[in-house]
C-alpha cells in the first residue's frame, strides 16, 4: 500500500524512556480518530543517534524533524501538519546559527549533527522497521548472500573482504579478510562463525543500535562469512542485559529460516547455515575472544593463552571466525558495492567509517558515523556542538576503559587506528567521553580502575592483583596521602600490568593511568604536594564556600545534617569548614547555585 505520510519514530532504549512508544500509540490513535489509516504509516524504528533530542519523530516526505516530544504532542503534529499541512514550530528541531545566533527551524537533512557523517554500518538504523524483513530486503537485504552463494567461490569472498581494508571493529583493528582465511585455510571438519555482541564498555551502545535497528544485516554477514570459511553454524552471543536487542534478534532470525534464508540450500545453492543466539551474564571480561569461547560453551568466561588463536582452535577446538556486531555490519555492502568502492573512504590505513557513541561534556551526546580519519575537533565541536556552558575541553577519553586521554593538542589529530594508538589511546569498540575544566583526572583514572577491578576474571596475578593495588594508590592519592613517590609506584605497577598480564583486556588495563599520567602529570603533582585537586572533584581536598550568589533563604541550613552552616535570613551565609563533612546536601538544595568547591 503507497502513503502519502510516513510518521518514523525513534525506538531505541533512551527514546523509550522517554515514552516514544506511548506517543506511537498516541499517533496511531489520532490518526484513526481521523480516518487517516490509509494515508499515513506509524511505525517505529531504531536509533536516529541524535540522543540528545529526544524522543525523535520524522514525517516523511518532507523530512520534518521533531524533537524532544511528550505526550499530547501527537495530537498536534497530526492535526495540524498530517491533516493541514502545516508544520508544528513549536516543535520542530531548532538550532542555533553561527552568525546571527537565531534559532531556525531545520528539516532532518539540514540538521548539523548529520551533516558530517557518513552511514554504512547505520545504513538501514532510524529508517526501517528492523520488524519487518521486506523493508531490510527492499534495501537490497540478503542480495549480497545470494551474490556469494550462486556468483562467487568462497576464496572470491574472502579476497574481496581482504581487498576492502575492513578492519575489526571491536577494538583490536586485525583485518578481517585476514582472519577468514586463517580460519577457511583449516580444512576439513567442522567451523563455527561467532558474532561477538557482548558490548561492555561503560557508556557504548554502537552494537545495541546496529541489533535493534538492523537485525537482518547481522544474520545476512554472518551467514556470507559461513560460506566463505565454509562453516554451517554461527552463534551471536549477546548480553543479557539488552532484552530489547535479543528479542529483535529472535524475531528476526526466525523470519529468516522462514523465508529460506537460513537453514538448508540457502538461495537453491546448496549451503547450509545454521544461527543460534547465546545470551551472556554481563561479564566485560567476555568481550575478549576465548572467554567468550568458553562462555558459550558452558564454562565460566575466562581467557586462554594464544596462541592457539580462534581461527585454529576456537569453539570446540574448531576453526572459528569471531567478529564484533559493527564489523559484520559492513560485509553486505562490500559485497554489494564492492572493496574498491568501500576503500575509497577513510585513510590509508583504516578505510570505511567508525560508529562512536559520545557522551559526557558534550551539548549533541549520541550515536554517531563517521568517517575514519576525521579530525577530534570536527567529532567534538562539529557533530558533537561544543562543551556545554562555554567550558573548556580537557580531555576525551577514547577506547572506554581500555583506552586513553586525548587533550586540547590533538584536537587536530585523525581518527584512525595507528594515530590513536600513537598517541597512548586505541579505537576501541567506539566509547568517546568528552571531559572539561571542571574533571579531576586522577578521579576518572580511579573511577576507570573501579570498573576494572570489579569486572577483572581473576585468572592472571597482575590483573587481578595489580588493578586492585592501582586502585587504593589513585585513591590514596585522592584522599590527599599520597606523595612523589606513590606517583612513581603506580607508573611502574601500571607498565607490570601492560607487560604480563595474560589476555588483551589486562594488558590495556593500565592504560587510563599511564594516560592521565602522562597528559595530566602536573595535576597528580598538585594532589600529592599542593594536597590540591585543581577540578575541585576530590573531597578529601576541597572545601566548601558559599559565594556572592546566596539569597539567604535559609534551605543550606536547614537541610545541613551537621548544622556546620549559618546565616541571617536574607543574608549571606557561611560554612564551617571544621564541622562540613563533604556530604554534598547544600550543593543540591541551593536554588541559585551559590555553593561550590574550591
Amino acid at each position: 500500500m503507497e502513503y502519502r505520510s510516513q510518521v518514523v519514530i525513534c525506538g531505541d532504549t533512551g527514546c523509550l524512556l522517554g515514552k516514544s512508544a506511548q506517543i506511537r500509540d498516541e499517533f496511531v490513535e489520532v490518526i484513526k480518530e481521523h480516518n487517516l489509516e490509509d494515508e499515513v504509516f506509524v511505525y517505529m524504528s531504531g536509533c536516529f543517534g541524535f540522543c540528545e533530542k529526544g524522543p525523535l519523530v520524522i514525517v516523511y516526505p518532507d523530512q520534518t524533524f521533531y524533537s524532544q516530544l511528550k505526550l499530547g504532542d501527537a495530537r498536534k503534529i497530526v492535526e495540524e501538519h498530517l491533516l493541514k499541512g502545516k508544520v508544528v514550530k513549536k516543535l520542530e528541531y531548532k538550532e542555533r546559527d553561527p552568525e546571527t545566533r537565531k534559532l531556525i527551524q531545520k528539516n532532518f537533512q539540514e540538521v548539523s549533527f548529520y551533516l558530517s557523517q557518513k552511514k554504512f554500518a547505520l545504513r538501514n538504523v532510524g529508517i526501517i522497521d528492523p520488524e519487518d524483513i521486506n523493508e531490510y530486503i527492499g534495501r537490497d537485504g540478503y542480495f549480497a548472500l545470494e551474490k556469494v552463494v550462486n556468483q562467487m567461490t568462497p576464496d572470491e569472498v574472502i579476497e574481496e573482504v581482504l581487498a576492502s581494508g575492513l578492519r575489526g571493529r571491536g577494538g583490536g583493528g586485525f583485518p578481517t579478510g585476514l582472519k577468514w582465511k586463517f580460519t577457511a585455510a583449516n580444512k576439513g571438519g567442522k567451523s563455527y562463525v561467532v558474532c561477538n555482541a557482548d558490548e561492555g564498555d561503560p557508556g557504548a551502545f554502537m552494537d545495541r543500535a546496529v541489533l535493534e535497528g538492523d537485525p537482518h544485516s547481522i544474520i545476512e554477514a554472518m551467514a556470507i562469512c559461513g560460506y566463505a570459511i565454509g562453516s554451517d553454524q554461527g552463534y551471536i552471543y549477546v548480553r543479557a542485559e539488552y532484552p530489547s536487542a535479543t528479542a529483535k534478534l529472535g524475531r528476526a532470525i526466525n523470519k529468516a529460516y522462514e523465508l529460506g534464508l537460513l537453514g538448508k540450500n540457502i538461495f537453491g545453492s546448496g549451503f547450509n547455515f545454521d544461527l543460534e543466539l547465546r545470551l551472556g551474564a554481563g561479564a566485560f571480561v567476555c568481550g575478549e575472544e576465548t572467554a567468550l569461547i568458553g562462555s558459550i560453551e558452558g564454562n565460566r568466561g575466562m581467557p586462554t593463552i594464544k596462541p592457539p588463536y580462534p581461527a585454529n582452535e576456537g569453539l570446540w577446538d574448531r576453526p572459528t571466525v569471531i567478529n564484533n556486531v559493527e564489523t559484520f555490519a559492513n560485509i553486505p555492502l562490500i559485497i554489494n558495492k564492492g572493496a574498491k568502492w568501500f576503500s575509497s573512504i577513510g585513510t590509508e590505513k583504516s578505510k570505511g567509517t567508525k560508529v562512536f557513541t559520545i557522551g559526557g561534556k558534550i551539548n549533541n551526546a549520541g550515536l554517531i558515523e563517521v568517517p575514519m580519519g576525521i579530525t577530534v575537533r570536527e567529532v567534538i565541536y562539529g557533530i558533537g556542538g561544543g562543551i556545554p556552558n562555554g567550558k573548556k575541553l580537557k580531555a576525551v577519553q577514547t577506547g572506554g576503559p581500555s583506552g586513553g586521554c586525548l587533550t586540547e593538542k590533538d584536537l587536530d589529530s585523525p581518527i584512525d587506528y595507528d594515530t590513536l594508538v600513537a598517541k597512548g589511546s586505541m579505537m576501541g569498540s567506539g566509547g568517546m567521553i568528552v571531559l572539561d575544566e571542571d574533571n579531576c583526572m586522577v578521579d576518572v583514572a580511579k573511577f576507570y580502575m573501579d570498573f576494572i577491578v570489579d569486572e577483572s576474571c581473576g585468572k592472571c596475578t597482575p590483573c587481578r592483583e595489580g588493578t586492585r593495588r592501582l586502585y587504593e594508590l589513585l585513591d590514596k592519592i585522592t584522599k590527599g596521602e599520597g606523595t612523589l613517590e606513590t606517583l612513581d609506584e603506580l607508573r611502574v605497577l601500571a607498565n607490570d600490568i601492560r607487560d604480563t598480564s595474560l589476555c588483551g583486556l589486562g594488558q590495556t588495563a593500565p592504560n587510563p593511568v599511564l594516560s592521565t599520567l602522562n597528559n595530566f602529570y602536573d595535576e597528580y603533582v598538585a594532589h600529592v604536594v599542593d594536597k590540591k585537586c585543581p577540578a575541585g572533584v576530590c573531597k578529601a581536598l576541597t572545601e566548601l564556600q558559599i559565594t556572592d550568589k546566596c539569597i539567604g533563604c535559609g534551605r543550606c541550613t536547614d537541610h545541613c545534617p551537621v548544622h556546620a552552616i549559618s546565616g541571617n535570613l536574607r543574608e549571606k551565609h557561611v560554612i564551617d569548614t571544621n564541622l562540613c563533612v563533604h556530604c554534598d546536601l547544600c550543593i543540591t538544595i541551593c536554588p541559585v547555585f551559590a555553593i561550590k568547591r574550591v
